[in-house]
């Protein structure tokens, strides 16, 4: 096929799932799984017209992954408006930490005594797989930001922190790999210090104040100038800034690109609930303001501006963020049906039985016993506690772990067990995962109205009718 002919084709499975996305949202089946399927039929178990070998291009995979990572974790955190002391937080940091330990050590652990392999390789392959994605969990994940469920939000909770809690076991995974022998106390503590300690402070500390920074004083510059530009620019450098600064101060710049959302979205409840919108101006304190004002983005038409848009502060923050989402949303889609279209590609070459087993492995045991030890003690209730132990999609987040390690020392034997197992997980996850969601959701989502009729069936019942 020659370039026009695959413009053309790109463009007619962009069309098509455009055109037939009602009735796709009514089936189990994704969008992600349709572009994976694509990707097989061109690829050498179809139509033969692509092949691609990942450790002869694992530099480009590696950029282009994070970018799609980037603009994903940003998103994911500006879709997040939760107050810090929210449940739904702590469940996150749970999910993202000790959680995601224990993945990672289970996989390891499974690789080290069923294939045989080294220490430092099969935590390496505990690290890949172990992060969920951002990008194609959109079906559990929060996806507006009036969005109070607490399942959700934790979801996305985890899915933000966990690009950046799995790297230091990646680079540890490296580390023991090269050494030829176990480390020595100067490599352990920078590790420790600097890999894990100070990346997760300065990525965190540093991506959010810049979202709030940039959130307030673009909102302040909006409001005296009456700005109507668009606002695709601001969210894009800002994503840009946070991750080109963390890199330059050795932090985790996943971590940094979320954080940088959260601080956006923490810029717009401020401005809200200082500076409300005449609207939302009877609540009697900032409290009730915060918690009746709607986003601001839900204020403002993006298609029909006026200069009186832009009158109140409230208004201005939120054109700034509907075009930040409008312009991520679509970017995100955008790299993630490519990257999506590469696995299913790719799958033929690197497609092995020993994957399907470990991905069974961390489906059905590994997963589910991580997310149970973690949350004991939590709130959530059992149900949650086993729904969240299913859905945990991988995807980009593994295939850019991939690229970097591909990257980096791992011999020609390695590469291809590691991309075999992470190839096949994130295949089968993005498949099995993608199909069992969607009946998933729709049976929480009928259990809770139920729960609620009943509450207030018997709430009529026990109150007595008015004279």
């Amino acid at each position: 096929m020659d370039y026009l002919a695959w413009i053309g084709a790109i463009g007619g499975l962009l069309l098509l799932t455009s055109l037939l996305s009602g009735w796709i949202h009514d089936t189990p089946i994704t969008h992600f799984a349709i572009y994976l399927l694509a990707g097989m039929a061109v690829g050498p178990w179809g139509l033969g017209l692509v092949y691609i070998d990942l450790r002869g291009h694992g530099a480009w995979l590696s950029r282009v992954t994070e970018m799609a990572l980037v603009v994903s974790l940003f998103i994911t955190g500006l879709k997040l408006r939760l107050g810090f002391r929210n449940p739904a937080w702590r469940d996150a940091v749970r999910l993202a930490f000790p959680a995601m330990a224990l993945t990672v050590a289970g996989v390891g652990a499974a690789v080290h005594f069923w294939l045989a392999q080294p220490w430092g390789f099969s935590l390496l392959v505990g690290a890949l797989v172990a992060p969920t994605d951002p990008v194609l969990a959109s079906i559990v994940a929060v996806d507006d930001a009036r969005d109070a469920d607490q399942m959700r939000a934790a979801l996305s909770g985890e899915a933000g922190l966990n690009d950046g809690s799995a790297l230091p076991f990646l680079m540890l995974a490296l580390m023991l790999m090269a050494s030829p022998g176990s480390l020595d106390f100067s490599m352990t503590m920078h590790w420790l210090l600097v890999d894990v300690l100070w990346s997760f402070a300065a990525g965190l500390t540093l991506g959010f104040g810049l979202g709030w920074i940039v959130g307030l004083l673009g909102t302040w510059l909006r409001t005296a100038s009456k700005d109507l530009a668009p606002g695709d620019f601001l969210a894009l450098a800002l994503m840009a800034l946070a991750y080109a600064g963390a890199g330059l101060l050795s932090a985790s710049g996943f971590l940094a690109a979320f954080a940088a959302g959260l601080g956006l979205r923490s810029a717009e409840l401020y401005v809200v609930t200082h500076h409300p919108h005449p609207h939302f101006t009877d609540a009697p304190g900032k409290g009730e303001i915060e918690q009746t004002h709607p986003p601001a983005e839900m204020l403002v038409n993006p298609n029909r501006r006026e200069h009186r848009d832009v009158e109140q502060p409230a208004a201005s923050v939120g054109l700034m963020v509907s075009d930040a989402l409008s312009f991520g949303d679509t970017l995100e889609r955008l790299i993630a049906f490519a990257l999506v279209l590469l696995a299913g590609v790719v799958c033929a070459r690197y497609w092995s039985l020993d994957g399907v087993i470990l991905a069974g492995l961390l489906f059905v045991l590994i997963r589910p016993l991580s997310v149970g030890i973690a949350l004991l003690g939590s709130a959530a209730p059992p149900a949650r506690r086993l729904l969240i132990g299913w859905i945990g999609i991988r995807g980009i987040g593994t295939l850019n772990y991939l690229a970097y390690a591909l990257t980096h020392g791992m011999n020609e034997a390695q590469s291809m067990l590691a991309a075999q197992l992470a190839i096949t997980i994130v295949v089968l996850s993005v498949l099995v995962h993608g199909i069992t969601a969607q009946p998933l959701m729709a049976w929480r989502r009928a259990r809770m109205t139920a729960r609620r009729q009943g509450s207030g069936d018997s709430n009529r019942r026990t109150t007595p009718t008015p004279p």
